[in-house]
């Protein structure tokens, strides 16, 4: 189990990067016709340490309306998965994820952050269903999103981002995760080197 526990500017500027993300959606790209999503092809990229800038400042309200900040897991990695029920590439891959965090607790915090689905309930009821018992932000509005503008690019949905030791992008998987292991190993390549930091200091 985890430890996670504006202005009308900013509420239009989430809106309108989940609206972008949803109405290219709908032009075919990546064979998704008018399903309403980007479907990725499951690409693994690493930054190095020096290319990572600075920490994700990440917060919201979880599905059940609990206050969410990732800077409560600073000197953790933290996976964090963009996600609605509705999108088929999501269901794929959720009980994968949920098996990642499953096998991981001790070593990462995992976060979901719900784009689309039309009330907390709805989000609630699919990670019920999957088995899923990490938290979620419901951020339809795309506030939360805004936090990783100009740290990665979240060109498909679903998206998994991996957030070193300092809360910094480590490592992003556009589209649904190749597979459980997949992720297990990058959350640990990421985590070793947050320890080899640890050990040289």
């Amino acid at each position: 189990m985890s430890r996670l526990g504006g202005s009308r500017l900013r509420r239009g500027l989430g809106a309108a990067v989940v609206g972008l993300l949803l109405l290219t959606g709908c032009s075919s790209l990546q064979s998704t016709g008018d399903k309403g999503y980007i479907s990725g092809e499951g690409t693994v990229r690493i930054l190095d340490p020096s290319d990572r800038g600075d920490a994700v400042d990440l917060s919201g309200t979880s599905l059940t309306g609990d206050p969410i900040d990732v800077a409560d897991s600073r000197g953790r990695v933290v996976v964090v998965n963009t996600w609605w029920s509705g999108c088929g590439p999501c269901r794929s891959e959720m009980p994968m994820l949920t098996q990642a965090a499953d096998e991981l607790t001790g070593s990462a915090d995992f976060l979901g952050i719900n784009i689309r689905d039309s009330s907390a309930s709805q989000g609630q009821a699919f990670m019920r269903r999957v088995g899923a018992d990490y938290p979620s932000i419901y951020d339809p509005t795309g506030k939360a999103v805004l936090a990783f503008a100009g740290k990665a690019t979240l060109s498909a949905i679903p998206t998994t981002i991996v957030l070193d030791a300092e809360g910094r992008v480590a490592a992003v998987i556009t589209g649904e995760i190749p597979s459980r292991q997949t992720l297990v190993d990058v959350v640990e390549q990421v985590a070793g080197e947050s320890a080899g930091e640890a050990a040289d200091g």
